[in-house]
């Protein structure tokens, strides 16, 4: 064994092997030989320090997000996994034994035993798995503005409006209950009361907000939100002391991307949420796969970056790992980026100079190597084989090195059709989820505030057309009729008259007082 080599077994030997459990990627690859010395392992408690797998199109990051998975599993770790094409359902299924898979397990040293792993599947239309879903409320005013592409104005409405249903305890569960509630606060009777403490809701944004939301549910999308809720704790099942792996098949809404990429965050938001501090632990409570990330970062707000960063940053104490699978680091904000410790790096291509620029973008985020020229080692790395530098047991990062990965035990691509129904129908959870619930929320609220302000508006004007009937009766009531008039002044006549007479009379009685004296 020459120099080059033994010195290669050493670095990669003293960096890649941690004292506690680990994840076997694989063997060192040097002058394009593996070497079966040069064992590459990931520490399990250095997995909630998060990660990065990419590479280009067809280099293998799918399988190694499998052969990761497959290994948390047996180490008792729950895993999530967003399932693109719908080709991850395999992983129930044990894989077919072959020459070329013993080979490959005997050279990386880790040998082929083909298995099986416990599997639940959800979808978010419900028709691919337990339906998954979540309330507008818990989705979030930030994560919502995604969805619907809304401006900075809208999205500052959109969060008023939450604040308003928050203060009011109105839980907004679905659409409907947003929609409702936008409506009453713009051109109904709830305008003046927000006008004060939460401002003034213009009808031409109302309105803009509306009719996103009305092409949201255009789209058939609308049912992910709702209840049952998806509750996170589902996410941390074991059977038989195995980590359950869950999937998440959006195959058939693979076409919306805005729509599951926001919806995984979403999860994630409330994993952070939810779960108590943890600390540093010996393995993670749960492995989260974000795959096709970038779909994620597209277009994004500050205000959306900034939740994101956030999360990352923090998650970690609650004991979860996130992976961010996607073609090139350069997808990856740097903010985000400089928070994933773990990369494994599989080929890139450099076919055009926007190629060219993200290479070299990326060689500049590792660091130096005495074994490989980094710019070529990533351009002639072949199938089911990366560039690896992760972070050992002390949390320092480890010499970079090509990789040999070791290969799944289990199908790589979709189960067959019947397991793949048997073990939807059988899952405990597309009963518990499948039913939809529809509890009094803020439509229902709003609708009973529309029917009393109705009420008393009828009520109003019923008393004022009241009092004004009561006010013309009066005014008649004092008018007289000719007879009456007649009489009235036949008595005042009469009244003069006596008041005359009786002033005659006593005028000549006095005069007839006075001359008899």
């Amino acid at each position: 064994m020459d120099s080059k080599k033994q010195e290669f077994i050493q670095k990669i030997t003293t960096s890649y092997s941690p004292k506690g459990a680990f994840i076997q990627l694989g063997a060192g690859i040097l002058d394009g030989e593996v070497v079966t010395e040069a064992k590459v392992n990931l520490a399990l408690k250095m997995m909630n320090r998060h990660g990065l797998i990419a590479g280009a199109t067809g280099t293998g990051k799918t399988r190694t997000l499998q052969l990761i998975a497959e290994q948390l599993s047996d180490a008792g770790v729950p895993v999530f996994m967003l399932d693109v094409k719908g080709d991850l359902s395999g992983l129930a299924e044990a894989g077919k034994t072959n020459d070329a898979l013993i080979e490959r397990g005997n050279l990386v040293g880790m040998p082929f035993q083909a298995a099986s792993f416990p599997l639940e599947i959800f979808s978010l239309s419900g028709t691919l798995g337990a339906p998954m879903r979540i309330t507008v409320e818990d989705f979030g005013p930030i994560l919502l503005a995604r969805i619907l592409d809304l401006n900075d104005t809208q999205t500052g409405v959109l969060a008023a409006l939450f604040k308003y249903a928050q203060d009011k305890q109105m839980p907004l569960v679905d659409l409907n209950d947003l929609k409702r509630l936008l409506s009453y606060l713009t051109e109904g009777p709830g305008a003046e009361e927000i006008k004060d403490d939460y401002g003034k809701i213009s009808t031409a944004t109302s309105g803009t907000i509306l009719r996103k939301v009305v092409a949201v549910e255009q789209q058939g999308i609308a049912h992910i939100f709702g209840e049952k809720e998806f509750d996170i704790q589902d996410l941390f099942n074991k059977v038989d002391g195995r980590g359950v792996i869950t999937l998440l098949n959006i195959s058939d809404i693979q076409d919306k991307p805005l729509v599951f990429s926001t919806f995984l965050l979403s999860l994630l938001a409330q994993l952070f949420k939810n779960l108590p501090e943890v600390g540093d632990l010996d393995k993670p409570k749960l492995v989260f796969f974000f795959d096709e990330a970038h779909l994620l970062f597209n277009g994004a707000s500050k205000a959306f970056l900034s939740q994101i960063e956030q999360i990352v940053r923090l998650i970690r104490s609650k004991g979860v790992g996130v992976f961010f699978c996607t073609q090139a680091a350069t997808d990856i904000p740097e903010s985000v980026l400089g928070q994933l410790g773990n990369r494994i790096q599989h080929a890139l291509r450099a076919f055009t100079p926007n190629d060219a620029e993200n290479l070299r973008k990326t060689v500049r985020t590792y660091p130096h190597s005495p074994f490989y020229e980094i710019d070529k080692a990533l351009t002639s790395l072949g199938t089911g084989q990366a560039m690896i530098t992760v972070l050992n047991d002390k949390g320092i990062p480890t010499e970079v090195v090509a990789t040999h990965l070791v290969p799944a035990r289990a199908v790589m691509g979709p189960c067959t059709p019947q397991l793949y129904t048997q073990i939807v129908g059988e899952s405990t959870f597309f009963n518990k989820y499948q039913e939809r619930v529809d509890r009094r929320s803020a439509a229902e609220i709003v609708d009973e505030k529309m029917r009393t302000f109705e009420a008393e508006k009828a009520r109003e004007e019923a008393q004022k057309s009241a009092e004004k009937a009561n006010g013309s009766t009066r005014r008649r009531s004092t008018r007289q009729t000719p007879l009456e008039a007649a009489k009235t002044q036949a008595s005042r006549t009469l009244a003069r008259e006596g008041a005359k007479l009786l002033g005659k009379i006593a005028n000549g009685i006095l005069q007839a007082i006075f001359k008899k004296k």
